[in-house]
């Protein structure tokens, strides 16, 4: 029997080398190089072969580019708008997606519930964290309908699962999660870099030569990375993130990267007693019922990927406490934050050196949308000078370092959205009525080249 390699791999980017590096060349981190076994040839060929058995091979062929078709293949539809929508228009055969996102965010009741809905394809779950007998107390809770094509299986070993799809020959295969797979060809525990690596090769080669397509869980690391080697996220067709604050309702799926299609997409789900429930139109739900009357709310309209909606930015100022003052943003990026606090006391004129300033996107979302910038400065004086801005007032721009309000993309949906919701003032930049038809809109647009302008609009 042939002796194992040893190698070493980063953890961070997946260069591999001879030796122990304490800098890797290729990303720059210091000490992220870690020991691995490599397997012998021979036993990377049987486990390929155990991964294409039962199906039908794929023979390839050196083909001109003009011969080529250009037509895409079926996709799978999910029967989930959101989740159909971040992958591009639905599932491609053969493709295989990893499904990334915090502890207890909801990976497996979105993974699960979806699975349960596709009565038409035969679907193998493969459980290596929960029991049968727990995927079955939380099917009946999300689910409405029986699946007889819903196959479950609880096993951690990747040759047993690899006999199991033999048997069974599913059309789509799901593996909850891809740290707790291992296999007999490495000698290193379950969750390691070896065995991510190779139990993930191994179910590419069998997604790619059946036709089958394979979903895969992955666990986040307290950085906010997916946990195993970088070249997890290469090998794979799409990198979907499933984000969202515990503490609220609302849940974002995010597109990484996708080779079927946009990244820019963006799918946002409410997670309830009974499962996970599409949001169709998320600007009603971010959007309190009256806060009328109330100072330091401030409302923007934004752009999540090529999806727009508004959302309620809330601020609050008050004289420090404490001596030194406090800057806090939650779902906002904090060095933004304290730029544009910079501007408006540099530019505007407002001292806001000795007051503690709390900034909050409500809803618990994350945007990093830059036509925030308007709404937050808006929130911070309105707050500061304990004035509500009137109602029925949205706005959108970027704000600069020596105050000017700079243009932002996709305008014409923005206008849209605050008009079909019923406000009747909107503040953009000047530069963007360029090119912009007025006429197509019934809602007041208001242009500005300067922040003092904006909030001289706002407050009079």
């Amino acid at each position: 029997m042939a002796k194992d390699k040893i190698a070493y791999v980063c953890s961070n980017c997946g260069q591999e080398s001879a030796k122990w590096i304490g800098k890797c060349p290729a990303c720059g981190q210091w000490n992220t190089y870690k020991e691995i076994r490599v397997a012998d040839t021979r036993q990377q060929a049987a486990t390929s072969a155990a991964a294409t058995a039962g199906h039908q091979l794929r023979k390839n062929k050196v083909l001109r580019l003009r011969d080529i078709s250009a037509k895409d293949d079926p996709r799978i539809d999910m029967h989930d708008g959101e989740l159909n929508r971040v992958l591009g228009g639905g599932l491609v055969p053969g493709s295989i997606i990893l499904l990334g996102g915090e502890p207890g965010i909801g990976k497996s009741t979105l993974s699960l519930q979806t699975m349960l809905q596709l009565t038409d394809k035969r679907v193998l779950y493969v459980s290596g964290e929960e029991s049968a007998h727990q995927l079955k107390m939380r099917a009946e809770r999300i689910a409405h309908t029986v699946n007889d094509n819903f196959l479950i299986l609880c096993e951690n070993s990747l040759e047993a699962i690899f006999e199991h799809i033999k048997d069974v020959q599913p059309e789509l295969v799901v593996v909850d999660s891809i740290q707790t797979i291992a296999t007999e060809d490495v000698e290193s525990s379950a969750g390691s870099i070896a065995q991510v690596r190779e139990c993930a090769s191994a179910l590419l080669r069998f997604a790619k030569t059946s036709g089958v397509p394979v979903i895969l869980i992955g666990h986040i690391t307290k950085e906010g990375s997916l946990a195993g080697p970088k070249i997890l996220e290469h090998i794979v067709d799409a990198v979907i993130q499933f984000e969202g604050d515990q503490h609220y309702m609302y849940r974002i799926l995010r597109s990484i990267k996708n080779r079927f299609g946009s990244t820019s997409e963006l799918g946002i789900y409410e997670m309830q007693q009974t499962g996970l429930r599409q949001v169709s139109n998320p600007s009603e739900l971010l959007l309190t019922e009256d806060h009328d009357g109330l100072s330091g709310v401030a409302i923007s309209s934004a752009i999540e990927g090529v999806r727009p909606f508004l959302v309620e930015t809330q601020a609050l100022v008050s004289s420090a406490a404490y001596g030194t003052p406090q800057r806090s943003a939650t779902g906002f990026d904090q060095r933004r934050l304290n730029m544009l606090l910079a501007v408006l006391e540099k530019r505007v004129g407002f001292k806001l050196m000795q007051k503690d300033v709390f900034l909050n996107i409500a809803g618990g979302l994350r945007v990093t949308d830059m036509a925030m910038d308007l709404s937050v400065i808006a929130a911070v004086l309105s707050s500061n000078v304990d004035t509500p801005i009137e109602e029925g007032w949205c706005m959108a721009g970027e704000v600069g370092l020596s105050g000017e309000v700079r243009p932002v993309a996709r305008i014409e949906q923005r206008i849209s959205e605050a008009e079909k919701l019923g406000f009747q003032h909107i503040i953009i930049p000047k530069y963007n009525l360029s090119g912009l038809d007025r006429k197509k809109f019934k809602i007041e647009m208001v242009p500005v080249r300067k922040v003092e302008e904006a909030l001289r609009a706002l407050f009079g």
